[in-house]
């Protein structure tokens, strides 16, 4: 892992979201790319430009400015490398674009509550930009209160070849030392064409994951049973894979990565697969 993209709002989760990124980058050595998208005020086009070139306006960016480059300074003098970037306009565009330009591996974003306005303006973004970039997205929740990473759930349907999602994982528990358990929730929600066995046996041959870290539970409602499982083993992320499904998949399997971007309460990880047009040979879809 090279890089890391970090877009704050400097809100208290975002905040929370570049201590992640900062425990990440301290284990991986990536560099930190921490950025600020600024956004006129909604109702902007309407007033006078003599208005909204105003120095009021023009003190509020400044201090935008200010806060951005203080938060990499502190970066930097904690030891790691950091630099700034400034956007313009909407927060999920400008992240998506900077995140490609930079060939970003990874982007760390805080979802916020119900809080103000101005307090959101990454956290409504933040379903947006999971879903649609092309590295992984790490959403930390607003209720995250200590970040680590010893712990991984890693959700699966045991229905598709993801052997490479699964290599992508691994060499990331082994960078940050952490633990990784796989598991499968049983449920209507979710496809189950294939025995289990047989993705199984291709998992602890080819990919060195034990049986006994390899968890499979039933239940009606398949995000509330994953949570519950992660709060009892006390996980300190959920990984799940969000796929550009065929016609076929959609009809089969309806998508949960969105409802998890916004509810879950457990830091998320969001990885990404191409799908094989209207085929279910295509990489797996981890509850997407």
């Amino acid at each position: 892992m090279k890089t890391i993209l970090v877009p704050i709002d400097f809100s208290e989760n975002a905040d929370k979201a570049l201590a992640a990124a900062k425990q990440i980058a301290a284990k991986t050595g990536a560099k930190l790319l921490i950025m600020y998208a600024y956004q006129p005020y909604v109702g902007d086009f309407m007033i006078p430009e003599s208005i909204v070139t105003a120095p009021i306006y023009q003190q509020l960016k400044d201090d935008y400015r200010t806060k951005l480059n203080e938060r990499v300074s502190r970066a930097q003098q904690e030891g790691y490398l950091a630099d700034a970037i400034w956007e313009t306009g909407s927060v999920e565009t400008a992240v998506l674009k900077q995140a490609k330009e930079n060939s970003a591996d990874l982007i760390v974003v805080g979802r916020t509550g119900h809080a103000a306005f101005l307090d959101k303006l990454i956290g409504s973004a933040a379903t947006g930009i999971a879903l649609q970039a092309h590295c992984p997205v790490l959403i930390i929740p607003p209720n995250n209160e200590v970040i680590r990473f010893d712990q991984f759930v890693y959700a699966t349907q045991l229905e598709f070849d993801e052997k490479e999602i699964l290599l992508d994982v691994i060499a990331l528990t082994k960078q940050l030392k952490s633990k990784l358990r796989l598991v499968k929730v049983n449920s209507d929600e979710q496809l189950d064409i294939q025995p289990d066995g047989q993705y199984i046996d291709e998992i602890e041959h080819e990919l060195g994951i034990g049986r006994g870290e390899i968890t499979i539970l039933n239940s009606d409602h398949v995000m509330d049973r994953l949570e519950k499982y992660c709060g009892q083993i006390k996980a300190d992320l959920l990984i799940v894979s969000n796929r550009r499904r065929g016609f076929l998949e959609k009809l089969l399997n309806p998508s949960m990565t969105k409802k998890l971007t916004m509810d879950t309460q457990v830091p998320l990880l969001v990885y990404h697969k191409e799908s094989v047009k209207d085929g279910l040979k295509a990489p797996m879809v981890i509850l997407g």
